[in-house]
């Protein structure tokens, strides 16, 4: 093999390519052959730099911060619009209440409608779900105002509850007579949950972080 040979079968070798000749013959020809000798040196050198040279790597800096700022936004607008849904739901849940609590006592208290052998105790009765069903519809108008009502709802719930279980264990009334009393539990429940609701934090994120993301 001439030098020209040897020459291109080592560079061949330095690719990773197949240099067509046996590895012992290239190394035995560049030990004894000074001038290949130096210019595989030169070669390898070569070769070093290209394989090491620095790489132009994107700066992803804004990016990355970008992302991890949006996280949290994300987040916080996600438990705000959960939230709106929820007092949302119960807004109607409650004023539904009120309606049908209304159009059970009003025809009592202006026609005389289904009254007991108590006409009078029967109005009575009427005029306080009116007003009951009042307050309901007013919390459902303005839910942030809800938590007042709820020490007023709670009580009717707890006296309207235990009453008819005593009379119910008297036998002085029968179960079918006092199921509409479950009404009043369903109510200051409804009502509790909207309180709660309405008295949540936002939890918006902050001012520094808004201005970040912006």
């Amino acid at each position: 093999m001439t030098c020209d040979d040897v020459r291109a079968a080592l560079s061949a070798r330095l690719d990773g390519e197949d240099p067509l000749a046996a590895p012992a013959v290239l190394d035995a020809h560049a030990e004894s052959c000074p001038g290949c000798r130096a210019w595989l040196a030169r070669a390898e050198q070569v070769t070093r730099l290209v394989r090491v040279q620095a790489v132009a790597v994107p700066d992803l800096t804004a990016s990355v911060l970008a992302a991890v700022a949006a996280d949290p936004l994300a987040a916080g607008r996600a438990r705000v619009a959960a939230r709106a849904a929820r007092r949302q739901v119960l807004r109607v849940a409650v004023a539904v209440a009120a309606v049908a609590q209304l159009a059970i006592a009003l025809p009592v208290l202006l026609a005389g409608l289904g009254v007991s052998v108590d006409p009078h105790a029967s109005r009575e009765m009427a005029s306080f779900d009116v007003a009951l069903a009042v307050g309901f519809a007013l919390a459902a108008w303005r839910p942030e105002r809800a938590r007042a009502f709820v020490p007023v709802a709670l009580v009717l719930a707890v006296c309207l509850a235990g009453t008819s279980a005593v009379d119910i264990a008297n036998s002085t009334t029968a179960l079918v007579h006092e199921v509409g009393h479950l009404a009043a539990v369903v109510q200051a429940g409804l009502l509790w949950a909207l309180g709660r609701v309405s008295d949540e934090p936002d939890r918006r994120p902050s001012a520094a972080l808004l201005a970040h993301h912006g």
